[in-house]
């Protein structure tokens, strides 16, 4: 799903690690950052959090996303990518092959720390009712995706983990940070 064009007056990037534009062929990915004459100047009474949001003369969006002939497509946020074996890899395009699994209902992919590769992803699963989780089905689901190439190769979970339920923000959204905290061991 594509975000579509930038609107005359604004100047979107997607930047790597070092500001540098990351190629526009709708794979490679980095933070979305942008500039426009209504963008907000900063935070009321927090000088260094407006600096850090504006370094580099862009404002930083936390977004991840890619562009492809002009298009802009954002795959995840910041705090949520997976850092693992120097790639960042998308949770949210974990939690949607996931998903597909029939025994399925929510899924919620989330980095835990790894001595080897920085982060591996962990799946976290909510089983439809009366059914079971199989995390062998869950990872070979997953590797396909990957062995057709619509998934980095780091994309398959380490662990596959059924939960009762999937901690919410209060709009509803998957509460990563919680998850984190709660998954992080």
């Amino acid at each position: 799903c594509r975000a579509g064009l930038p609107v005359p007056l604004v100047e979107l990037r997607a930047v790597d690690g070092e500001l540098r534009d990351v190629p526009e062929d709708g794979h490679a990915s980095g933070e979305i950052v942008a500039r426009a004459p209504w963008l907000t100047q900063g935070y009321v009474g927090r000088p260094e959090a407006s600096e850090e949001l504006w370094r580099s003369g862009y404002l930083h969006t936390q977004d991840v996303g890619c562009f492809e002939r002009g298009y802009l497509r954002i795959s995840d946020r910041i705090k949520d990518v997976i850092k693992t074996g120097g790639e960042w890899v998308s949770s949210v395009a974990i939690e949607d092959v996931v998903s597909r699994h029939p025994s399925v209902a929510e899924c919620a992919v989330i980095g835990i720390r790894d001595e080897t590769w920085g982060e591996r992803p962990l799946a976290l699963v909510v089983p439809r009712p009366g059914e079971s989780i199989d995390e062998a089905e869950i990872k070979h689901l997953v590797c396909g995706y990957v062995e057709r190439g619509l998934l980095p190769r780091y994309s398959v979970p380490n662990r596959v983990v059924a939960v009762e339920a999937l901690f919410r923000t209060s709009v509803g959204k998957y509460d990563k940070k919680v998850l984190r905290q709660r998954y992080a061991g």
